[in-house]
């Protein structure tokens, strides 16, 4: 051990703990960077081979039944500022979710026998600034259910091996940075038809005039990693 005094005369006591020092403060901040470029951050992975992992979880933004007329949209905007947190979130999607049954009315019974209901088809919207997406669905005469996604992130990449790019090229595909915060649009729509009947009296007795949509918002929000990838030979 060393006293004050040999750190003032001696130099070797001077240089072995110079270098006790740097190794203190470099080894901490050297496993600091590579921890960071492990999780994906700009700090760390130049251009090469990275597997990508994550998964998307959902987060409730509003759900509902609503009657929609036939065309007659409905249109609903939510914000995620009715959302805890949600500036820490890596928001990259949202969904919507549609059910839907057939309340067509009139026809049937011993009167008009024979009669069917016709399949309607019910359209959903999401919405998030230029990002859309649009689908359809058809009840069949009797109930159906579809979702659809509006999304703003590199779906491709996950489960992958990605060559080619750095962790912060990738993690630029991977992360919204705060590009899903906002306002989010719903549209429903309802294009109804009426059945068909063998009597022509009984055809002018079918009606549909829309549809009871049942619908649920959520965000998609991505969790991932980026770590560097090495194909082992077996």
């Amino acid at each position: 051990m060393y006293t004050m005094e040999d750190l003032k005369t001696n130099r070797d006591a001077q240089i072995t703990v110079g270098c006790i020092a740097f190794f203190l403060i470099a080894f901490p901040a050297y496993f600091s960077i590579a921890a960071a470029g492990a999780a994906g951050t700009t700090l760390g992975g130049g251009v090469g081979d990275y597997q990508v992992n994550g998964e998307i979880e959902y987060v409730l933004v509003e759900s509902g039944t609503e009657y929609v007329a036939d065309g007659t949209p409905l249109m609903q905007t939510f914000n995620t500022d009715a959302i805890n947190n949600a500036e820490d979130l890596n928001i990259v999607g949202v969904r919507v979710s549609l059910s839907y049954g057939e309340d067509e009315s009139g026809g049937g019974g011993l009167a008009c026998p024979g009669g069917q209901d016709a399949p309607d088809t019910i359209s959903g919207t999401a919405t998030h600034l230029e990002f859309t997406a649009s689908a359809d669905g058809q009840n069949n005469g009797g109930s159906g259910a579809h979702d659809v996604s509006a999304i703003w992130y590199n779906e491709s990449m996950v489960g992958a091996v990605v060559s080619g790019l750095s962790m912060s090229e990738i993690r630029a595909q991977l992360d919204s940075d705060g590009a899903g915060l906002g306002e989010h649009m719903m549209e429903i729509s309802v294009s109804a038809q009426a059945g068909n009947e063998p009597s022509p009296t009984c055809l002018d007795q079918r009606e549909d005039n829309g549809e009871e949509v049942t619908y649920t918002v959520e965000l998609m929000v991505f969790d991932y990693t980026i770590a560097p990838y090495i194909e082992v030979d077996v």
